[in-house]
């Protein structure tokens, strides 16, 4: 699920810049733009709204369990919003996470993706999945994309030694959209 692009002098940046994280990782969503007051809301995968508890100024800490799974973004006291990402918290201590960018990829540009454990980030002799479809078995473990296409757009996972990562969406954005 992931809410549309909108037009806004407010952004959100997620730092690791990845949409897949494991338990007990420590995420920082930070709220950019020129206002004083900010507060991070997420929609949970239960349909639930609520405020970030641990905010630091324009900054929310959070020490990650799967109920910090949701759509996430940021809102100004004056009501600008910036546009919305997804945070899946992955639940299998033993699994691995495809890591993948937060924001959407410009067309014409290179992206790269991968799959970590918790215990080792580079693996080798993985299976990258486009759309449920195997699209590359990789012995350097990672995925590259040279040129964005809009036909790279789509669900993504990996799979490592018989298990596999939950599936993230990657938008693909055409290059007049640079500036949203």
């Amino acid at each position: 699920m992931l809410f549309p692009d909108v037009h806004s002098a407010a952004s959100l940046t997620v730092s690791p810049d990845r949409v897949q994280h494991f338990t007990f990782d420590s995420v920082s969503l930070t709220c950019e733009g020129n206002f004083t007051e900010w507060r991070v809301r997420k929609f949970s995968e239960d349909g639930r709204l609520s405020d970030c508890r641990r905010m630091t100024g324009s900054t929310c800490n959070i020490y990650t369990s799967k109920s910090d799974t949701g759509v996430y973004w940021c809102e100004s006291g004056s009501g600008e919003f910036s546009s919305a990402v997804n945070i899946t918290v992955q639940n299998d201590g033993n699994g691995p996470i495809l890591v993948s960018p937060v924001h959407p990829v410009t067309e014409g540009a290179s992206v790269s993706l991968s799959c970590s454990l918790k215990t080792q980030k580079i693996l080798s002799n993985v299976f990258f999945y486009h759309n449920d479809k195997l699209i590359q078995n990789d012995t350097q473990g990672e995925l590259k994309i040279s040129a964005v296409s809009k036909s790279d757009e789509g669900f993504y996972k990996c799979q490592y030694s018989g298990r596999e990562s939950a599936q993230s969406w990657m938008s693909v954005k055409g290059e007049q959209d640079q500036n949203i």
